[in-house]
């Protein structure tokens, strides 16, 4: 599978994959005009909204309401490298939600294929072609 990355006008980078055109960028402090979520962001959206999908597709399986369920995701970063070395997901559950799959749905979550190429990562390979 082949994504087309443009390089676009000031700090913008687009991506074009699968028929859709997502438009990155940098914070003003970047030299970006924070026009669009920044590459970073995407990537941290992209592990709180499959986390959020596993949720959606477990209530739905079961013919469990969504109403009123959301899903936070909240980074924590080293101080010393300034990486993420944590996060944290927080499922938060309207009081009428089924005792009994309260863990179900934890693991769930868990189940986000994001979160399982983080942990076991890809091999990564960068080259330069004409």
């Amino acid at each position: 599978m082949e994504m087309e990355i443009i390089l676009g006008e000031n700090q913008k980078v687009i991506a074009r994959y699968k028929g859709f055109e997502i438009v990155t960028d940098q914070p003003e402090k970047a030299k970006g005009e924070n026009s669009a979520p920044s590459p970073f962001d995407f990537f941290l959206i992209s592990i709180g909204a499959c986390a959020g999908w596993y949720v959606k597709s477990f209530c739905q399986q079961r013919n469990l309401s969504e109403e009123g369920i959301k899903v936070f995701l909240t980074t924590h970063r080293n101080p010393e490298n300034r990486m993420i070395d944590r996060m944290d997901i927080d499922i938060r559950l309207p009081q009428d939600f089924p005792d009994k799959y309260h863990d179900a749905v934890v693991k769930a979550a868990g189940a986000c294929t994001v979160k399982k190429h983080i942990t076991a990562a890809p091999e990564f390979s960068i080259v330069t072609s004409k």
